[in-house]
């Protein structure tokens, strides 16, 4: 049977394994924010930079690789893309470190329980439970790095619409003041700059500024950069002024973002009421409650 020991010994291993796991896919996450800003600054050589790190990340490489064959799925890579890694290798990386996640599960909590002399039953039950746990692992670490790059994003975009707004209304090239709002923007949020970069770097290679600006979408997943792109669109077929779409875009966000934190301060009130609850007024209870009681307790009413 298990034994409390044991169960704790095997909670500190997969605690362990979790946070080693947890710190290098974030050493990795570090890496490819810091290869996407050098290429955004144009100084990027691609013969000089590894795209998959160390020793353990070509490890993680070749392992992948040999299980996808060098072919990742498009959802894999959509995924990874909105989560920050834009390496070519990534996908190879990301199927390599669940592999390896997996298989150290299955060898940290066989060692563990194997030699406990539990029932072969509930001992393949925690090492199965305990591996596929390890190897889901990347999923929710990506998960949480897609999510906060997103919130970024959407925090960061109204203002960035102002800037651009801004920018076009005094006489400067949509391009030109693309550029300018990048360079400003990179001093509150390196994430969306990086990613307005890119999209210029597409546009001074001879990509249309719709496709790059499409492209911007895909990696970032968020709603609104897909707005400003069919917006961006439609002015170009139709000929319309970009600076009233921009103003009017920028208006909406703005009154978008004043919906958002008017329902987020309606919320907090629900929110406020376990707390409440639970420690503010028990501590009024018994400061309104308590003396009198004291008081009943010493004439020997209670």
């Amino acid at each position: 049977m298990l034994t409390p020991t044991l169960l704790f010994s095997s909670l500190v291993g997969l605690a362990v394994v979790c946070c080693g796991g947890a710190l290098m896919l974030w050493r990795a996450a570090r890496e490819e924010r810091e290869l996407a800003r050098r290429r955004a600054l144009q100084d990027y050589d691609v013969s000089a930079a590894p795209e998959t790190g160390g020793g353990l990340g070509r490890w993680l490489h070749r392992l992948g690789a040999r299980a996808t064959a060098g072919r990742t799925s498009d959802s894999i890579r959509r995924q990874l893309t909105a989560a920050g890694y834009h390496g070519t290798a990534a996908g190879d990386v990301y199927i390599g470190a669940k592999l390896a996640l997996f298989l150290l599960g299955l060898l940290g909590f066989g060692l563990l329980l194997i030699p406990a002399g539990s029932s072969f039953s509930l001992t393949l039950f925690v090492i199965l439970f305990g591996s596929t746990s390890l190897f889901f692992l990347p999923n929710l670490v990506v998960a949480v790095q897609r999510d906060r790059r997103r919130a970024e994003i959407r925090r960061h975009l109204p203002d960035s619409i102002d800037l651009l707004e801004i920018c076009v209304s005094s006489g400067m090239g949509l391009d030109m003041a693309w550029n300018s709002v990048a360079e400003e923007i990179r001093r509150v949020s390196q994430i969306f700059s990086d990613e307005m970069e890119l999209t210029n770097l597409e546009m001074n290679l001879g990509v249309p500024r719709h496709v790059a600006m499409k492209h911007m979408a895909e990696r970032t997943g968020a709603e609104d950069i897909s707005s400003l792109v069919a917006l961006l669109i439609q002015s170009d077929r139709f000929g319309a002024s970009i600076v009233d779409a921009l103003r009017t875009f920028a208006r909406s966000m703005r009154e978008m973002r004043g919906q958002k934190a008017g329902e987020e301060a309606e919320r907090m009130s629900v929110k406020l009421l376990f707390p409440l609850v639970l420690f503010i007024f028990p501590a009024l209870l018994i400061v309104m409650v308590g003396p009198a009681l004291i008081e009943m307790m010493s004439q020997g009413i209670v």
